[in-house]
């Protein structure tokens, strides 16, 4: 098989191309054969060792999937050679044969291309884990949403208006807006030329916000955290500004808002559960086109650095897919 590798800790063009032996499936496990891996913010971060999670070299980056079931191991039901399969990782994804916990795949429509399966959990798997079992998300309710218009954030507009909220995107241009606008989002606010605390209260006519979903930290949170609406909610998602802010405490008491952490991979193993409805109520969605899984590039593996470049560069829009060779 051939492997995307990080040998040593540092930039995307560290990344090297090696030829491995074919891994076998234990008891439990399958083997799949990649056609396509989805990237992920996070996945700049790990090969950077600036990540929590800290892999030893050498390790493949990449954190979810879409492929063929090549072989199971003892014991796996539910699975057959030659399905269509996606799933997900803590890393190690891009390469073109894994193994993976039969507990952590889940079988593709024929409705949905390995493209759009390829990208489903990390991003819209955190999203409706943060949205429906942290913040406990009603229609009707205002969300905003933080960079609205990368991966994590279009996932966040997307699931937010399935779910029934008014979506505000908050992004740092126009063209960012729009394109947030085209998936869902009602409202718009350009945090680049307008101050995004004015901007919410003025959006929902001074009462404030139900709940911020934030990827992207900085200074912004605590703006967000300052339009809140009473029994407001920020939910604490990621740091794509590099910036872990520091927030005043007072302003919980003030507004009886909460603060919440939204650790998927935790949840995932804390509650498996309710992970597997949660993919379950996903792919779904994405089957019946209510959330659209967009793609922004398909490159070829050996243009790993560049996708992650793209991702690190803040310059995509939706998912980077990696089109793995067969």
């Amino acid at each position: 098989m051939i492997a995307a590798l990080c040998e040593s800790y540092g930039p995307p063009e560290n990344l090297v191309l090696r030829e491995l032996p074919d891994p076998a499936p234990g008891p439990g496990e399958v083997l799949v054969a990649p056609s396509r891996v989805a990237l992920n913010f996070f996945d700049t971060l790990i090969i950077a060792n600036k990540y929590q999670l800290k892999p030893s070299p050498p390790f493949s980056p990449g954190g979810e999937f879409c492929g063929r079931v090549v072989a199971l191991g003892e014991g796996v039901a539910g699975f057959a050679r030659g399905q269509r399969v996606a799933g997900c990782c803590a890393y190690g994804a891009a390469r073109s044969r894994l193994v993976a916990s039969a507990e952590d795949l889940a079988l593709v429509p024929d409705s949905l291309s390995d493209d759009q399966a390829a990208g489903l959990f990390i991003t819209y798997g955190t999203t409706l884990y943060a949205l429906q079992q942290r913040a406990g998300l009603k229609p009707g309710e205002t969300l905003a949403v933080l960079g609205a218009s990368g991966g994590v954030g279009l996932a966040a507009v997307e699931v937010g208006r399935a779910m029934g909220a008014q979506v505000i995107a908050c992004a740092s241009s126009a063209e960012k807006l729009a394109f947030a606008r085209e998936f869902g989002a009602h409202h718009g606010v350009d945090y680049s030329v307008e101050d995004l605390k004015d901007a919410l209260k003025r959006i929902t006519e001074g009462r404030g916000v139900d709940c911020v979903y934030d990827a992207i930290g900085g200074d912004f949170s605590e703006k967000a955290l300052r339009a809140l609406a009473w029994n407001g909610q920020l939910l604490v998602v990621g740091f794509a500004t590099g910036a872990i802010p520091k927030i005043p405490l007072n302003l919980t008491l003030l507004k009886g808002c909460a603060i919440l952490g939204v650790y998927w991979g935790e949840f995932v193993k804390r509650e498996p559960e309710a992970h597997r409805r949660n993919m379950a109520q996903i792919f779904g969605w994405a089957a019946d086109k209510v959330i659209s899984a967009h793609v922004h590039a398909v490159l070829p593996l050996e243009r790993i650095a560049e996708a992650l470049n793209m991702l690190g560069n803040r310059k995509a829009r939706g998912k980077i897919v990696l089109a793995v060779p067969q």
